[in-house]
């Protein structure tokens, strides 16, 4: 998976624990999603990712169109896309707004108790935010809503263990604790992503079925790790150990596009990001991505996006302001 090591640490993920609640049955939650949570981070960000995790007990998690997943200890269900959604136990309760009632009493992970007097359920929550258009890569092959188990191997019994102990601290107020469930919370979600991707269908394709391949994996994480090199599919192919017509093929079947494509789509979507973050001339980015000519990353640029750069970048920060 060094492929999904090297896309993660270009996107910037910035993570968080932001809630620790023990409730009993019956009680239902209703998370508004990105557009609830966003006020409350202290960021600005332009994508939250969203996920629970149960310690204890069981639940459901369910989605405005119905799709709901039950829930047991050990589950991290991930809403990828910030989608609104339902978190509860027992049936026929009036759902709570979760971040309206909760985003006071849940500050610094306190731990928050609530419910009808039945069975017990103890999760946490959290929330990673992401600049969008460089998570596109793995953030469009999720679903709305997925699931995995994190107790069925030491890494993940490693990482309950963890959150448990931390969150405890947390509560105890020790200092740097709060940088711990930080960096916990960025992990839990890479731990996830790993799980769901080595699950697929033998069968799937597209960029997740892609990075678990051997050699389109291995080729994704060249592109992604080096993408100012000046790269040919011949020396690709050469590093990844198939030929070129090889190569060609297998990652065609999984991205949908050559190897040459899509190393000229993300060094863009790098651009982009270095136009908005930064006050580097076009000529500093042309060469930070990978581009001999001014004029050629100009052109390239402007197909992308529909504007030149500079034009890009004033659109942007006006837009952001």
């Amino acid at each position: 998976m060094d492929v999904l090591s090297e896309v993660l640490r270009s996107v910037k993920l910035q993570g968080a624990l932001f809630f620790n609640g023990e409730f009993s049955s019956p009680w239902c939650l209703h998370n508004s999603g990105m557009a609830g949570l966003a006020p409350h981070v202290t960021a600005d960000p332009e994508h939250l990712i969203i996920y629970h995790f149960l310690t204890d007990g069981t639940a459901y998690a369910s989605l405005p169109d119905g799709q709901r997943m039950e829930l047991a200890p050990g589950d991290i269900v991930v809403f990828p896309h910030g989608d609104a959604h339902l978190l509860g136990n027992g049936s026929h309760v009036k759902p709570i707004d979760s971040i309206k009632t909760f985003s006071k009493a849940g500050e610094g992970l306190r731990l928050v108790k609530f419910g009808g007097g039945g069975e017990l359920t103890k999760f946490v929550c959290g929330f990673l935010a992401c600049e969008p258009q460089l998570s596109e890569v793995f953030l469009a092959g999720l679903p709305p809503i997925l699931k995995v188990n994190v107790l069925d191997e030491p890494s993940g019994q490693w990482l309950a263990q963890s959150i448990r102990f931390s969150v405890d601290e947390t509560n105890e107020l020790n200092a740097g604790s709060g940088l711990v469930t930080t960096k916990l919370a960025e992990l839990l979600f890479v731990e996830t992503l790993r799980r769901y991707i080595n699950a697929l269908p033998s069968e799937e394709i597209g960029w997740l079925a892609g990075a678990r391949d051997e050699a389109v994996g291995r080729a994704l994480a060249l592109l992604h790790k080096e993408p100012s090199e000046p790269w040919t599919i011949a020396e690709l192919s050469r590093r990844v150990g198939l030929s070129r017509t090889r190569l060609a093929e297998r990652f065609t079947h999984f991205i949908g596009e050559s190897p040459m494509a899509y190393l000229t789509r993300w060094r863009l979507k790098l651009a982009a990001d270095i136009l908005q973050s930064t006050d580097d001339s076009a000529a500093e980015v042309a060469v930070a991505v990978g581009y001999e000519s001014e004029a050629g990353f100009n052109r390239a640029f402007k197909r992308e996006f529909g504007d030149p750069p500079a034009q890009f970048r004033k659109k942007r920060r006006a837009a952001t302001v």
